[in-house]
């Protein structure tokens, strides 16, 4: 718009010079005609005027129309030859509505006033053809920009989505995944070197996974031939009446029975984690599977008079593993009651949201501080106040490997006065 309203303006100011330099030599002639001649002059002009393109006026010292076809003098023309544009404001001899003309004038030395006019109408059709093209040209390369725009646009967004697609199996723990490269631009250098991290963190966390997997695997079968040991011992230790000896043996085993459910803990975290991508999913009845684990635990917690309220409302199908998802709420099922006290209660609610079925187990036991929610999802945390409680510490985090295999959401809060683990299931989309 700036670019045509310069070029608006300079064409303009060009043509309206160029009549003025006209109409300024055109006065040099008058001015070299007598007085007494210069009505006939006029008139003469006027007669052999065939594209009526100019227009001429003599007046007296006091206004008066002396000659020519222009009336009456512009009330804003001034005398000193400098050229005025003229909006239909000009009369003239006939009906027709004034064109647009450039008018200039000057006073003679014998006190009248000379007008020349000169029509701008075709001036002013160049001028419009040119704004027009102009126009046309840049309403054209516009268009043409924006279709441009739009086609690399769409383009970039789809290569975008599929990094986005491919980045969100990424988070999810497909490490497996790398991100499309389609070209040699901006998108692609970062893809290449996306990619190559990813390769980077992958070896690193197999050598890792691989290494820790080693040990458990190969410590577990010597950990089993100590406890066999232990229990020969224990055996022997029998036969002699030494009540030190058969608390030292039994106290061994113990700890190797500890050591030995965080070993098989750990692989089976492993095995979770390794799993194919919801490669042995199906429909699964989350009301039924909450059901079955209620009623597992529930004379479990008797021993122990604690109570076991299930509420299980109607929900729909989840598409899942169901051994997967049962082992992970008997997880969480089995610590809410191994940290509630004796004479508690502990609740399993399963009821359906606008976003799918939610599950919340709640005991009343010591509940986990805020600043430690997080951290007992990882291995072999222990809160502190549940440390002289037995157990191994991976309880959570084989729970946690679960919903991230099923892309759940798992939050810890406030049961008041106990903990509260909510679980929130995407629902499967029937067709």
């Amino acid at each position: 718009m700036s670019l045509l309203g310069f070029i608006g303006s300079a064409v303009t100011s060009d043509m309206e010079h160029e009549m003025d330099v006209v109409m300024t030599w055109q006065l040099i002639y008058f001015d070299s005609i007598p007085t007494s001649a210069l009505a006939d002059a006029i008139h003469r002009r006027l007669e052999h005027e065939r594209m009526h393109t100019n227009y001429y006026g003599l007046f007296a010292a006091d206004g008066t129309h002396l000659a020519g076809d222009v009336l009456a003098l512009p009330p804003n023309l001034s005398a000193n030859r400098q050229g005025v544009t003229l909006n239909h404001t000009l009369r003239m001899i006939g009906d027709e509505r004034p064109p647009v003309v450039r008018a200039i004038a000057e006073r003679r030395d014998d006190g009248e006033t000379l007008v020349l006019a000169r029509d701008l109408t075709h001036i002013l059709r160049i001028r419009e053809t040119i704004i027009n093209a102009l126009i046309g040209g840049g309403m054209l390369c516009l268009t043409a920009g924006v279709l441009g725009g739009l086609a690399l646009s769409v383009r970039q967004m789809r290569r975008l989505k599929a990094v986005r697609r491919v980045t969100q199996r990424i988070a999810q723990g497909d490490l497996g995944q790398r991100l499309p490269i389609g070209g040699r631009d901006e998108i692609d250098m970062l893809a290449h070197l996306v990619n190559h991290m990813l390769e980077e963190v992958e070896r690193l966390m197999n050598e890792v996974k691989g290494a820790c997997d080693g040990i458990a695997h190969d410590l577990r079968t010597p950990l089993a031939h100590v406890r066999t040991l232990l229990t020969h011992v224990a055996e022997r230790a029998d036969t002699v009446d030494d009540a030190a000896l058969s608390s030292l043996v039994e106290r061994a085993r113990t700890e190797t029975d500890a050591l030995l459910d965080r070993f098989r803990a750990m692989l089976r975290i492993s095995e979770i984690g390794t799993l194919q991508r919801r490669g042995g999913f199906a429909e699964v009845d989350l009301q039924m599977l909450i059901d079955e684990v209620g009623d597992l635990y529930e004379p479990l917690a008797e021993i122990r008079s604690i109570r076991v309220v299930v509420e299980s409302a109607t929900v729909e199908p989840i598409y899942g593993d169901r051994a997967l998802l049962f082992e992970a709420f008997s997880n969480l099922l089995d610590n809410a009651i191994k940290f509630t006290p004796e004479g508690g209660i502990v609740h399993l609610k399963l009821t359906p949201t606008a976003a799918g079925p939610q599950v919340d187990i709640i005991d009343n036991g010591p509940g986990i501080p805020a600043d430690e929610r997080d951290a007992v999802l990882q291995r072999f945390y222990r809160g502190e106040r549940t440390r002289h409680l037995a157990g191994s510490g991976l309880g959570l985090s084989i729970v946690s490997a679960v919903m991230r295999v099923h892309d759940f959401s798992m939050r810890i809060s406030n049961g008041e006065p106990g903990a509260r683990i909510t679980v929130e299931c995407w629902s499967k989309t029937l067709a």
